[in-house]
């Protein structure tokens, strides 16, 4: 079969192979504002440069937004490699004042979402400077995050939206917002099972790898969950009927209720709060991160901390068990398990992990046992790596210098590494989006293989069964939505259903 590609104004020639797909969604995309929904490693990036020619030739300025400084240099050397024009611009938060607003002249900009947002509250940009505003990990878009201001900010203008995801949220209030804050009028969306993206996927072969706590580890977890079970009796001798719930989440439901109507119950639900964060560290990370994270909550002036980790007999003998069981060496089985696989894999491993002490601790072993490994892990206040680190550490990992990459969330959304032959999941997440943008970083070139690894009666047993609940639910979505703008849209004629 001939490879076709594409041909079009400012685009490469001979630079992009030309898929019936994505020449679809991307007409799409011109016409109205849009979510494009497509599955990892099938070219959204590939969408958003037709797209971005189309308002090129209109003589109109883009903006290309992404959430990580990774991932926004991962697009800007992208277009540079693919476009014809010079005038592209990279900018982030470490760059000043004085430079970004020379750099906001460029027809192109790649950027970071919080400057994108300073910057236009600063009137050093406009947004009537751009006729197309693209919002990679468009399912971002909730709460206060950045994404959500640009889009107020932009939506009085003429510009054209085009976001771009591998899911929508599971939930249909998220799913909704996304929607309305960005103005959007249609969802275009392929999935593994449509007919003209089947030629192009790879498969990702699941498996789930279960460990034993070792006794040692059973006796803390013992103490923890007996420290726990203290606090909910307490609440429940105050009145705050939790109807058998006893999740980390039902207890964040209710503490504005707390604070406002049953004060009493106020320190029980703190400490409880704060110890379900700590069993979830033990029981999924290990000895290390538990104790870490106890000595970071000792520095916080909380209610009841001093009281929980200085007094307690249940929390402050896990403390003590854990000290030793670290004496031994003792980490979490989840590390010796680790060593198996690895043994068994050739090729570059990425493997996840949502803290950063449990990062260092995997890595710390990994190099002990004689495996080269890289960290990549996002940059907060003081700690973690800088923009240009991670893009050092990317390009290493992709070089080949080290063949384990060890990634925080940061690696999580739109890392193209094409030869990534096996992922791993160290702990398991009850986020879809979060799982399916962690599987969608292999089987990109080739067939992958994801390992979820899962501690037997903990909290990623409990992750496992709240996931698979969420990416059902995710995976009919994108239909939903639609149905809803088609039936929104029916009601309205002409400008009203644009708008």
């Amino acid at each position: 079969m001939t490879l076709v590609h594409l041909d079009k104004k400012y685009i490469k020639k001979d630079s992009i192979e030309k898929r019936e797909y994505q020449v679809n969604l991307a007409n799409q995309a011109i016409q109205e504002n849009c979510i494009v929904v497509l599955p990892t490693g099938l070219g959204k990036t590939a969408i958003a440069l037709q797209v971005i020619s189309e308002f090129l030739s209109q003589g109109k300025g883009v903006l290309f937004l992404a959430p990580t400084r990774v991932l926004v240099n991962q697009h800007y050397d992208f277009l540079k490699q693919n476009l014809t024009i010079e005038d592209i611009g990279l900018i982030t938060g470490e760059d000043t004042i004085q430079k970004r607003t020379k750099l906001w002249n460029n027809s192109v900009i790649c950027a970071t979402p919080e400057i994108t947002k300073n910057d236009l509250d600063r009137q050093i940009v406009s947004p009537d400077q751009f006729g197309l505003v693209i919002f990679d990990e468009v399912h971002r878009t909730v709460g206060d995050y950045a994404y959500s201001g640009i889009a107020e900010r932009v939506s009085h203008s003429k510009t054209r939206i085009l976001g771009m995801t591998a899911t929508l949220p599971s939930e249909k209030e998220k799913a909704t917002e996304i929607l309305t804050r960005l103005h959007i009028t249609s969802v275009a969306e392929r999935t593994e099972d449509s007919s003209d993206v089947k030629p192009y996927i790879q498969e990702t072969n699941t498996e789930w790898v279960s460990v034993e706590l070792p006794p040692d580890m059973k006796a803390i977890q013992t103490l923890l969950k007996l420290a726990l079970d203290e606090r909910y009796e307490t609440m429940k001798k105050y009145g705050l009927q939790l109807n058998g719930q006893q999740s980390l989440s039902a207890l964040l439901r209710v503490r504005q209720f707390v604070l406002r109507q049953n004060k009493r119950c106020a320190k029980p639900l703190f400490t409880a709060i704060r110890i379900h964060y700590a069993l979830n560290m033990f029981e999924a990370h290990g000895i290390t991160p538990f104790l870490k994270f106890c000595e970071r909550t000792a520095k916080k002036k909380g209610v009841g901390v001093k009281e929980l980790l200085e007094v307690d007999p249940n929390f402050t003998r896990a403390i003590q068990l854990a000290k030793v069981a670290q004496s031994k060496g003792i980490e979490h089985p989840k590390i010796q398990k680790l060593e198996e696989i690895l043994k068994k894999t050739s090729g570059k491993v990425l493997i996840f992990s949502s803290f950063r002490d449990s990062v260092d601790v995997i890595y710390n072993k990994l190099v002990e046992m004689g495996y080269p490994s890289g960290i990549l892990i996002g940059k907060a206040g003081e700690t973690g790596l800088k923009q240009k680190k991670q893009i050092e550490t990317v390009q290493k990992f992709r070089d080949g210098e080290f063949n384990i990459l060890i990634a925080t969330r940061v690696g999580e959304e739109g890392l193209d590494i094409s030869e990534v032959n096996q992922v791993i999941f160290y702990d398991n997440i009850p986020s879809s989006i979060r799982f399916i943008q962690r599987r969608g970083r292999t089987g990109r070139k080739d067939t992958g293989k994801l390992i979820v690894l899962m501690a037997k009666d903990t909290i990623d047993e409990r992750y496992y069964w709240i996931g698979k609940r969420k990416m059902t639910a995710a995976k009919g979505m994108g239909e939903k939505m639609t149905q809803t703008l088609q039936k929104n849209n029916s009601k309205k004629t002409g400008l009203d259903a644009f708008l």
